[in-house]
C-alpha cells in the first residue's frame, strides 16, 4: 500500500494503491474508486470517513458483522 491520508477538512480517508495514472472513476456512494487504464484500483476514497471508521471499530468490539451497501 503506498499511503493512508486523512483530509480533516473534508472527511474523507484517501487508500492510494498505486502509482498508476487514473482513467475512470466509479462512484459507490460514499466510496468512491479511481481505477487505471487496465482496471486496477488505484486511489480509494472514503466518504464521511468519521462515521465509517466508527461503525467498523464498534463492529470489531462487538464481534458483530457489518454490511457496507
Amino acid at each position: 500500500m503506498k499511503t493512508i491520508r486523512y483530509s480533516k477538512d473534508m472527511d474523507v480517508l484517501f487508500i492510494e494503491l498505486s502509482d498508476k495514472l487514473i482513467e475512470c472513476v466509479e462512484d459507490k456512494g460514499n466510496f468512491i474508486i479511481h481505477y487505471s487504464k487496465d482496471m486496477e484500483p488505484v486511489l480509494i476514497e472514503i466518504l464521511e470517513a468519521k462515521e465509517f471508521l466508527l461503525k467498523i471499530i464498534a463492529s470489531i468490539i462487538q464481534e458483530t458483522e457489518i454490511v457496507i451497501p
